[in-house]
């Protein structure tokens, strides 16, 4: 059996399913596969436990009482704080329409029947897996977001030297403008000089330098 790549990290596994048999199957491949293991006999009862378990993924059996796995899913899905959750739909079923449905509900993937361990393990840790990459690279998007717009903006109260026009920065270091300018944004400076230098500090040259 290869190996958890999740072991520094567990991974919680939510089992729907109401024959005691297969969860019992279930839950002995994915415990000895080093996965965190809850299990859920109804479909009810899966709202009640989400908020304390936080699955990284769901197995979910389509055939169940009161609510079958088909309106579990469309729940899940409508639900902003659960919809990213990956769910693999389990199911005796392999007709077109119905697999067609479950992926039209959200469904990442299927497995069927009598389950095989390496197979079962592969899409369960394939899902995972891209679960917490896209995670991952969301966390880093909203990181440089944030970083980018600290940077690229300045705003509040700047302390100004009222002689030499230097800045005081977050550090208590007075700085030129051009410095703290250049720092705090993409602005780029080309130098100049604007006509009341030009004709005081330059008069024999007039306008010509404005």
């Amino acid at each position: 059996m290869s190996k958890n790549p999740f072991s520094q990290n567990p991974a919680t596994v939510l089992i729907v399913d109401d024959n005691a048999k297969n969860v019992q199957v279930l839950g002995t491949i994915l415990m000895d596969a080093q996965y965190r293991v809850a299990v859920a006999h109804r479909g009810q009862v899966v709202f009640d436990m989400l908020p304390k378990v936080k699955p990284d993924l769901i197995l979910l059996d389509i055939m169940m009482p009161e609510m079958d796995g088909y309106e579990v899913c469309r729940r899940l899905k409508g639900d902003p704080a659960y919809a990213e959750i990956p769910v693999i739909f389990l199911t005796a079923k392999t007709e077109t329409d119905d697999i067609v449905l479950g992926f039209d509900l959200g469904a990442a993937d299927f497995v069927t029947k009598p389950f095989r361990s390496r197979e079962l393990l592969s899409r369960v840790q394939t899902h995972i897996s891209l679960i917490r990459l896209q995670k991952s690279l969301k966390k880093k998007n909203q990181e440089l977001e944030a970083a980018l717009a600290s940077v690229k903006t300045l705003s509040g109260l700047l302390p100004i030297c009222s002689h030499c026009k230097k800045i005081r920065n977050d550090k208590n270091e007075w700085q030129s403008i051009e410095t703290y300018v250049s720092e705090h944004t993409e602005a780029d400076f080309s130098h100049s000089i604007c006509p009341d230098c030009a004709r005081l500090h330059f008069p024999e040259y007039g306008d010509q330098l404005s």
